[in-house]
């Protein structure tokens, strides 16, 4: 029969493996903890399927910790989806706290595409840059003309749909500034981008761009071959190609709505990046052997 100093004895032993097993629970990682994994959480996903794919990837001992502790620091509707990165060993009060508070750790890859990349441009560059990117299915799924050029921030988890996502809802924020000019101009929406991406290849800077504008409609007007360097169709038809030749930028869109008008029918640039216009052919050959001829 224990007595009384053996009871108190048993006792405080069984408080302290108590302790330490909450200790285990709350505040340390599972043995296994897989350094480096990339939760990805969908949204309007569950707290119970969340807890369940954690328990399942070995990043929590218990899911009903996890579960209650999410609730007290988000809340169960508050669990922030996007990707987290696991870099370290985390307890499930740290990894409950993170995914509450939307604390992903995964710097943002900054990715620039300038005006006029087309879209083996710009695939070529997310390949570099991302990857999860997949050429063939951005290729097929892409569309000449409607990805706005712009500086944009991936996460390294980001795919090709991401992407057209971003550029494309950027293009569509962008261009819906611009509709009540597109309407007044008498023109369409394709046609203005279709032009847009042929004045974003034929200029050199912002001043000659609705100059060289003004030129490509008037001969559009006179039915007259666009005869682009950029676009060799032009030289074989009239009018405007079928499909934009690249991505224009902002202001390439606004030359195409707003051209200016002048006398000239012909332009060229020299080597330094000077344009020459011209009213006649004539005067157009004698500008480029004064400025092109070496």
């Amino acid at each position: 029969m224990l007595n009384f100093s053996s009871s108190k004895t048993v006792y405080i032993v069984c408080l302290i493996v108590l302790f330490l097993l909450v200790f285990s629970l709350f505040f340390n990682s599972p043995k296994d903890f897989p350094l480096g994994t990339i939760i990805s959480i969908k949204e309007g996903t569950s707290l119970r399927s969340i807890s369940k794919d954690l328990k399942t990837k070995n990043l929590i001992h218990s899911r009903a910790l996890f579960e209650i502790f999410a609730i007290i620091f988000g809340g169960e509707k508050h669990i922030i989806s996007g990707d987290y990165l696991f870099e370290d060993k985390l307890s499930v009060i740290e990894i409950a706290k993170r995914l509450a508070k939307g604390e992903r750790h995964l710097a943002p890859v900054k990715v620039t595409i300038p005006e006029g990349f087309n879209l083996s441009d710009i695939s070529k560059t997310f390949i570099s840059k991302l990857p999860n990117f997949n050429q063939d299915n951005f290729l097929a799924k892409a569309k000449e003309g409607y990805l706005f050029p712009d500086t944009y921030f991936f996460l390294t988890t980001d795919g090709e749909q991401d992407v057209l996502s971003a550029m494309g809802n950027n293009f569509e924020k962008k261009i819906s500034i611009l509709k009540s000019q597109i309407m007044s101009s008498g023109k369409s929406e394709k046609d203005i981008i279709i032009m847009a991406s042929l004045i974003e290849e034929e200029s050199k800077g912002d001043t000659d761009r609705k100059f060289i504008s003004g030129i490509l409609w008037k001969r559009i007007a006179m039915g007259m071959p666009l005869q682009v360097d950029a676009a060799s169709i032009t030289y074989k038809m009239k009018g405007l190609p079928e499909n934009p030749i690249s991505n224009p930028g902002i202001k390439a869109i606004e030359a195409a709505i707003n051209p200016v008008s002048s006398p000239y029918l012909y332009y060229l640039h020299d080597k330094d990046g000077n344009i020459h216009y011209a009213k006649t052919f004539a005067e157009h050959l004698l500008n480029k052997q004064r400025y092109l001829k070496n």
